[in-house]
């Protein structure tokens, strides 16, 4: 099976990259300038390569960007952080599909996912805070489930989600996750690769955990 990671060098990127195998490809900001916020870079990355990929998926992402660690309250949001979210957590995943979309089969089965978080969930967000990535990763939820519905005129077998890995041992969250259990990259890419090639045309659209369960949205 062949596959595309975009993000491959991130923790959960260079874990589904091992796990996905040989004849699998890895992009990345670090060894091939993709700038994900960039839609030309994305363009210039991916058209370098040729179709077709059974899967692709986008681990790109930042809790934090340039520094600034999620609000706490309405009085530490910023516009121009918010607007940073938006462009890397939200805009930059459904632009990798926008360009990767000639990839994928129309005649077989594929497979395309962005990595979310569950804290993107309107309906099981009790807490409140992190505005700038619950926001982001909420967009993230709305424009992958609506470019769902368009993929599957020209793609039927195609699978199109959002998928939530839990938590999971990187830089990303490692400050935040307190004493919440963690499972290893490894683990959280066997998981997600499991989960995700499980997943049938029927359900494309949805917003799924690393175990198979559905996320409210």
């Amino acid at each position: 099976m062949r596959s595309l990671i975009v993000g491959a060098s991130g923790g959960i990127g260079a874990a589904l990259l091992k796990a996905c195998g040989d004849g699998s490809v890895g992009v990345s900001r670090r060894t091939d300038g993709l700038d994900v916020t960039d839609e030309a870079s994305i363009a210039r990355t991916l058209g370098t390569l040729e179709p077709h990929f059974d899967r692709v998926i986008v681990a790109t992402g930042a809790l934090e960007i340039g520094g600034i660690a999620p609000e706490k309250s309405l009085r530490a949001i910023d516009g121009s952080n918010l607007a940073r979210h938006f462009a890397l957590n939200a805009m930059g995943p459904v632009l990798v599909l926008k360009h990767a979309l000639r990839l994928l089969p129309r005649d077989r089965p594929a497979h395309f996912a962005a990595l979310s978080a569950r804290v993107g969930s309107i309906g099981d967000n009790q807490l409140g805070g992190w505005f700038a990535y619950r926001a982001a990763k909420a967009a993230l939820n709305q424009l992958l489930h609506t470019a769902a519905i368009e993929v599957a005129r020209t793609h039927p077998q195609a699978v199109v989600v959002v998928l939530h890995p839990g938590t999971v041992e990187t830089g990303l969250s490692g400050r935040f996750r307190g004493t919440r259990a963690a499972v290893t990259p490894q683990v959280a890419a066997e998981n997600l690769l499991s989960t995700l090639d499980r997943l049938a045309p029927s359900e494309s659209s949805g917003f799924f955990d690393a175990t198979g369960a559905r996320i409210p949205w």
